[in-house]
């Protein structure tokens, strides 16, 4: 056992600063890790169910911690912030109830596809021009660089794509991450630093909300839950230290690593249950 607990310790320090570096929550480390490294150990003891509430928990431990990290370095637009939790919160409901009801396979190979949409997503996005007409909303933000950058949005479309991140977020325990920053940078035109402050703090909301619809359902396990959790918390720490010395184009770069190799792993697995 002391193994298994070295290995989480290990997982929730790396997950928690790569997922804060780029806005994603470490919830793409999390699940992969959850059910490959239990069911090593103890053979089909941890089900997709268990594994995508155990990682939502562990992701408001990590988005509390970048988010402090964040706010601290003036990076979160709060504002935006909770626009974007106001459609994610009832999202996030939802994405728990379908969870409950996709088989083992079926849950790989989506998890695997909607990664490697968001590859693509993000791939294109410096070929779509920027859409600013008719934004309801308008704020600017001068980077480490002096370059100021102007972004926006129309509230009831932040709305649907914040829906849609918060079943996304419970669905597959990911935290929202995966899609919030690609559709902030894609749709909205945020900043990358921006984009990725700001998508930790819904990510914490929202997976709040996540994980207290799945303590209902008692799909938690709580042991693996502290396995992980200091790691996390510094993870999360770390991962916004290291976004401050970073810049954008890097960031952007290292998600798409992340998002390609974790989509491509996943999908191989549906198919090998």
């Amino acid at each position: 056992m002391w193994i298994l607990a070295l290995i989480f310790i290990v997982v929730g320090l790396l997950a928690g600063a790569i997922g804060s570096l780029v806005g994603i929550g470490g919830g793409l480390f999390f699940v992969p890790a959850l059910l490959y490294f239990v069911n090593w150990y103890e053979p089909g003891s941890m089900t997709p169910q268990e594994a995508t509430a155990t990682s939502l928990l562990v992701i408001v431990i990590t988005a509390l911690s970048s988010t402090l990290a964040y706010l601290k370095q003036k990076k979160v637009d709060t504002a935006s912030g909770w626009l974007f939790f106001a459609g994610s919160a009832p999202g996030a409901v939802v994405g728990v109830y379908v969870n409950k009801l996709l088989p083992v396979e079926t849950f790989y190979l989506l998890f695997g596809l909607f990664q490697l949409s968001m590859f693509v997503l993000i791939q294109v996005r410096e070929k779509l021009k920027p859409r600013t007409i008719g934004w309801d909303v308008k704020r600017t933000f001068v980077d480490p660089d002096g370059v100021e950058h102007e972004y926006g949005y129309k509230r009831w479309v932040a709305l649907l794509v914040s829906f849609f991140v918060g079943l996304i977020s419970s669905l597959f325990g990911v935290g929202g991450g995966l899609l919030m920053v690609p559709a902030m940078l894609v749709l909205f035109r945020f900043p990358p630093h921006v984009a990725a402050a700001t998508s930790m703090f819904v990510i914490f909301l929202s997976a709040v909300v996540g994980s207290t619809t799945n303590l209902l359902y008692g799909n938690i396990e709580w042991l693996y839950v502290l396995l992980l959790a200091p790691g996390a918390w510094a993870g999360g720490q770390l991962g916004a230290l290291l976004a401050k010395r970073l810049k954008g184009k890097t960031l952007v770069f290292i998600l798409r690593l992340l998002i390609l190799g974790v989509a491509i792993q996943m999908i191989v697995k549906s198919f090998l249950v």
